[in-house]
């Protein structure tokens, strides 16, 4: 999959992911791309555990990477993001988690295609639900990302 272009951490992300996507919270820092630019959790939402606001936030920034900031054509759909490990790591008096996630994705355009295929074929019998996935596995591409949080500070 092609590389995609960092965020700017010049504006505050607050304010961003509240304008993106409706959404408030209390975070600040940068997009945790490295350990300086570490995403800093300044409150866990009482529903909320911590693995589920940085998977939510690591999926905002994923989105805006991969759909908001692009051109209309090349712009992905279908994006998923799964944990695949993460780190815990202890650095003087602050604490960071450093969380490895797998991106699947498809090309909107293309994932447009397949949803009205599947909407106009489902059900009859000359659709070949089997061969429609198989191919829809074929135009999906994956990449690796890396997201810094932190986390705490430790006494």
């Amino acid at each position: 999959m092609s590389q995609f272009t960092h965020l700017s951490s010049e504006e505050n992300i607050q304010n961003v992911i509240k304008s993106a996507f409706d959404t408030d919270l209390s975070v600040s820092g940068g997009w945790g791309y490295t350990q300086d630019e570490a995403t800093v959790l300044e409150l866990i939402q009482e529903n909320f555990s911590l693995s589920q606001i940085e998977h939510m936030l690591a999926s905002m920034r994923t989105y805006l990477e991969m759909n908001m900031t692009l051109e209309a054509k090349e712009r992905y759909g279908s994006i998923n993001l799964n944990e695949l490990s993460r780190e815990t790591i202890h650095e003087n008096t602050t604490i960071y988690d450093k969380v490895y996630y797998e991106i699947s994705a498809m090309k909107e355009t293309v994932y447009a295609d397949f949803i009205n295929e599947y909407k106009e074929g489902y059900g009859k019998d000359d659709f070949n639900l089997e061969e429609h996935f198989n191919r829809r596995k074929k135009e999906t591409r994956t990449r690796s990302i890396i997201y810094w949080f932190e986390t705490g500070k430790s006494v």
